[in-house]
């Protein structure tokens, strides 16, 4: 059984877990104290990210079928989890934003 989805998740996690980091950086070169929780929840995406690409390339790595399944399998529930917290910082920062 051929890998579907580890490529793709492999390398859209590691594109947005540089954006991850980047947004992290910026806020503590910008020293923003309202930006405390951001900081945090951007530190929780970036370890979902992470875990689904190490599960990502364990999975094209491994040749158990059974185990590349169940692999890409975890990847692709953290990916998910890791897009949701991305759209939960997203949601905060329009709603930060919006209020000043």
């Amino acid at each position: 059984m051929a890998n579907k989805t580890s490529q793709h998740i492999l390398n859209t996690a590691a594109n947005l877990l540089g954006f991850c980091l980047f947004v992290i950086t910026s806020l503590h070169i910008t020293s923003k104290s309202q930006s405390h929780l951001v900081d945090e929840f951007t530190s929780v995406v970036a370890m979902l990210l992470t875990v689904s690409s190490v599960l990502s390339f364990m999975s094209i790595r491994t040749q158990s079928e059974r185990l590349e399944y169940r692999l890409e399998l975890l990847a692709d529930y953290f990916f998910l989890l890791s897009l949701l917290g991305i759209l939960g910082v997203i949601v905060y920062m329009f709603a930060y934003f919006w209020e000043t």
